[in-house]
């Protein structure tokens, strides 16, 4: 018998198989914590689906709870989930690889594949470098949330409270994570101007992407410097985007509900960045506004950052790719750059997949639950967005579903491709071609 050592194991699994081992890993210690009985607030242990829901919920961003979160969990169980969203937000692969840094010892070829993998930065940046600089922006803004959500809660809690419900709530919306200490979530705070500004800043900071930023700081640095640099094409692209998808969803919210502008805003902004924050009753609202929050929450965030979903570059190269097909052209053009033909394969197959994780869901809920379509579908593309919102059918899932539910969030947080590949394993080079296959379409 042949013995099995990890080196062995390291060249049989693929960087991206590992990725979700650590990620399913990550859960699992979270749930085990959770079901400690000093996590709940009343020292009563959890039992262990609704622990491991809650700690997958938290290490991929999502927001999904079957516990309110400020009154189930105890300070000790808030910050387990805190520390998973945050771990999750980074990938947990940049938190590891800073503390080999900060013990003084080096990263291996492994480490450097699988945090190419979890980590989207320009080429021409050295990967550990990028690595510091995320973790430099994420705190800075992090902490400069807490700081004005602190002062603005300080009034009504008192500083020490204030400073928590600041430090958690500000995390939580950068980290795209939705979770709130608050059982209504911000519906109590749906004229507050400060609040609505500064949460909203937060999900689309976190949503847009650190090279987005990253590329923002060199321009504006640059500008400064009196030195001629441009904005990446893709810094550019999801700009676009974002404000595009976020207007679209606002306008329809707005007319069908007839909320305030704020309110209206506030959803649109929660539901593209994949947030899943809520100033309104999502349960209450009408089907245009939840066709409409469903698609931003499929579409979702930009690539590289702490928001989920398809990612809306990946909606915008499919958009373009038809748009260009329909014209007759061949080459796909943004901003009078060529989007390469591997790029847009990689568009549809995440598509595709993402669809029919989606179908595959829809289906076994609707055997095993006896809730609504369109709940049902509404919470399969929030799970699988890394959104948060629901309909309130959440803690009343039964336990086939609330693991459904996990496994959606782990593919929406890890990517329906990569999840793809990672069930393929590695593949063998073809050295060959076969013939043309004479197949009609359309």
């Amino acid at each position: 018998m042949k013995k099995i050592t990890l080196e062995k194991v390291w060249d049989v699994l693929t960087p991206i198989q590992l990725l979700v081992i650590g990620y399913i890993s990550i859960s699992i210690i979270g749930s085990l914590l959770l079901m400690l009985p000093i996590a709940s607030s009343s020292s009563i242990s959890q039992n262990y689906i609704d622990a491991l829901f809650t700690s997958t919920s938290a290490s991929t961003t999502t927001g999904l709870i079957v516990e309110d979160t400020g009154t189930y969990y105890s300070l000790f169980g808030q910050g387990i989930i805190l520390l998973l969203f945050q771990i999750g937000a980074l990938g947990y692969m940049i938190g590891v690889t800073l503390m080999v840094l900060g013990l003084g010892g080096k990263i291996s070829i492994t480490d450097r594949i699988l945090l190419r993998e979890s980590v989207k930065r320009p080429t021409t940046v050295n990967m550990i470098w990028f690595v510091k600089i995320i973790t430099v922006i994420t705190f800075t803004i992090e902490a400069l949330g807490a700081l004005v959500l602190t002062l603005y809660w300080t009034k009504d809690f008192g500083f020490n409270d204030a400073l928590y419900l600041g430090v958690f709530h500000s995390v939580s919306a950068f980290c795209t994570a939705g979770f709130s200490l608050f059982k209504d979530g911000f519906i109590g705070y749906q004229s507050s101007i400060l609040l609505n500004v500064v949460i909203s800043i937060l999900c689309i900071l976190g949503a847009i992407g650190f090279f987005v930023i990253y590329d923002v700081l060199r321009f504006i640095g640059a500008s400064y410097k009196k030195e001629q640099k441009k904005l990446s094409v893709y810094a550019k692209f999801s700009f676009l985007l974002t404000i595009t998808l976020i207007l679209f969803g606002f306008i329809i919210i707005f007319i069908s509900e007839g909320d305030s502008i704020m309110a209206s805003l506030f959803q649109a902004i929660s539901s593209s960045s994949t947030t899943g924050f809520n100033s309104v009753d999502i349960s209450i609202m009408g089907l245009p506004s939840l066709f409409i929050m469903m698609i931003l929450m499929f579409i979702g965030a930009s690539s590289g950052g702490t928001g989920g979903g398809m990612k809306s570059s990946t909606f915008g190269v499919l958009v373009l790719f038809t748009y260009y097909l329909l014209k007759g052209k061949k080459d796909v053009n943004i901003f009078k750059r060529i989007i390469s033909p591997e790029k847009i394969d990689k568009a549809f197959g995440i598509f595709i997949t993402s669809m029919i994780f989606i179908v595959v869901a829809l289906g076994i809920l609707l055997f095993t639950e006896e809730f609504s379509f369109i709940s049902l579908l509404f919470e399969i593309v929030s799970a699988l967005g890394t959104v948060g919102l629901s309909l309130g059918i959440t803690p009343h899932l039964s336990s086939i579903g609330k693991l459904v539910i996990i496994s959606l969030m782990l593919i929406g947080r890890i990517g329906p491709l990569a999840i793809g590949f990672s069930l393929l394993g590695k593949q063998k080079e073809i050295s060959f071609k076969y013939p043309k296959a004479d197949i009609f379409v359309g």
